[in-house]
């Protein structure tokens, strides 16, 4: 028999996140074949409904941003009419990639829940972690050649956000 919730407590998230990460799998598994992007799916989820889903599109939409996080995260915004996403969970078939977990952050995306790690995605031949490892080096270190150039002049325009009574935070 199954125990009832104490009360002022929720029940658990768990039967939830399942159904939300079959979404998920299910639009990467539909993407796996054929041509229309790699083998991943994501879904962001407001209160119990899904705001905004997406499937990896890189290869068709000619956009290496295009992928299932990132997708799924711009028609959340998009359909929610905000860039805060700090009341949704996402739920990725996949250990997000670098680009796609700042994405995650900057979108303030408090939670996320993901199936298949970094490692399982390098055993089918794609190099997240190559990514990771390439962030944690020191700039001079990295494999993208750097230089930096007019931040003098550049600093401008930070100090015009500054002083704008009508900016919009994020």
């Amino acid at each position: 028999m199954a125990s009832k919730p104490r009360a002022g407590r929720r029940p658990s998230a768990a039967p939830r996140d399942a159904a939300f990460m079959r979404r998920a799998v299910a639009l990467s598994v539909a993407n796996a074949g054929g041509a229309r992007g790699g083998p991943f799916g994501a879904v962001v989820v407001k209160g119990g409904r899904i705001v905004g889903e997406g499937a990896n599109r890189v290869t068709p939409w000619r956009d290496p941003t295009a992928h299932a996080e990132i997708v799924a995260i711009r028609r959340a915004a998009k359909r929610l009419r905000t860039h805060d996403l700090s009341d949704t969970v996402i739920y990725t078939s996949c250990e997000p990639c670098p680009m796609c977990l700042a994405a995650i952050l900057w979108a303030r995306i408090p939670r996320m829940v993901y199936a298949c790690s970094r490692a399982d995605a390098a055993g089918a031949g794609f190099d997240d972690d190559w990514f990771y490892r390439q962030v944690a080096l020191p700039l001079g270190r990295r494999r993208l050649k750097a230089k930096r150039l007019m931040a003098h002049e550049a600093r401008r325009a930070f100090r015009i956000w500054a002083a704008n009574p009508n900016k919009v935070e994020y």
